[in-house]
């Protein structure tokens, strides 16, 4: 009997859930006030990083940018400035935990707790696996991925603390479906949607319900990185553009939106992906010649040039 009462309150929660999500499908939830929040986002020196931490200014939260590329921050400050905000900047490579346990130090003594983290720095080398050296398979995981763990054990003590906070990871439409050519930058970004999706519920089960946690999974946005990359049939899965991608990820984490999968089709991939053969997944990845995504792989900058920028 006890069973058949507990299944009778699972299917009742489950569907409510259901009706919840399908509420919000079609009528946005109001933004939330991040009006004084300390928002701290990594990668803030170009792309997405830098537009994310533009718009949390304007809102009025107290901005701090993370990079090891020191000529960007000086141009997210300045651009913060332009809309009236202040960004507090350090150079910082997030994938040493050394280096984030130190300005994780600086942030607390300097300017507060942080109570938004938005883990985006990440890098693509679109190699083969064994084109790749074994630096360059660390240097990704612990960009894309180790970096993730290391803020959010520095910032989310203080979160939990005050059950007041928002963790805001960047994973990947390839962090879902691989692609030839990103075996490392694939295997973080698993890594990402696998961490985010259990802190998730470490936190629910953990009762700590004013923790917010959201995990975008984008697929190849133009910001640089895999320039020279085209997809087939942009019209199905299209590359997208900067802004209107930041504006929909700020939507997102406003509204306290858990997962984002942007363009929509990639929810159907990741479903499809799960249901399918894997045979008939390869016919699929064949039809949007997905594995040749990467033959045309430029970039951005090689590393090096990005660390050279520190020691001016």
């Amino acid at each position: 009997m006890e069973f058949i009462i507990d299944v009778l309150i699972l299917i009742k929660n489950v569907s409510i859930a259901f009706l919840t999500s399908w509420i919000r499908f079609f009528v946005s939830p109001r933004r939330k006030c991040v009006r004084g929040d300390i928002v701290l986002v990594t990668g803030a020196a170009s792309g997405m990083g830098q537009a994310m931490v533009v718009e949390f200014a304007k809102l009025g939260a107290i901005t701090v940018a993370w990079d090891i590329n020191k000529k960007g921050l000086k141009d997210t400050v300045q651009m913060v400035e332009a809309v009236g905000g202040h960004c507090h900047s350090f150079i910082c490579d997030v994938s040493d935990r050394n280096q984030v346990h130190h300005c994780a130090e600086e942030v607390r003594a300097q300017i507060g707790d942080v109570t938004i983290l938005v883990n985006n720095a990440g890098v693509a080398t679109g190699k083969r696996l064994l084109e790749l050296t074994d630096e360059e398979v660390e240097r990704t995981m612990g960009v894309n991925l180790m970096a993730q763990i290391w803020t959010t054990k520095e910032f989310l003590p203080s979160m939990m603390e005050n059950n007041h906070g928002h963790i805001v990871n960047m994973g990947s439409s390839a962090g879902h479906v691989g692609l030839s050519h990103l075996v490392d930058y694939s295997a973080s970004k698993f890594g990402v949607t696998g961490f985010t999706q259990t802190l998730t519920y470490e936190l629910h089960f953990a009762g700590h319900d004013g923790i917010m946690t959201t995990l975008v999974s984008p697929s190849f946005v133009k910001t640089g990185m895999f320039a020279g990359c085209k997809m087939e049939y942009p019209l199905i899965l299209p590359d997208l553009e900067q802004q209107p991608t930041v504006d929909r990820i700020m939507q997102a984490i406003l509204t306290n939106q858990t997962e984002l999968y942007l363009p929509r089709m990639v929810y159907i991939m990741v479903a499809l992906k799960h249901v399918m053969p894997v045979a008939a997944m390869h016919e699929i990845i064949r039809f949007f010649r997905a594995h040749q995504f990467m033959d045309s792989f430029v970039g951005r900058k090689h590393m090096e040039d990005l660390l050279a920028n520190t020691e001016e």
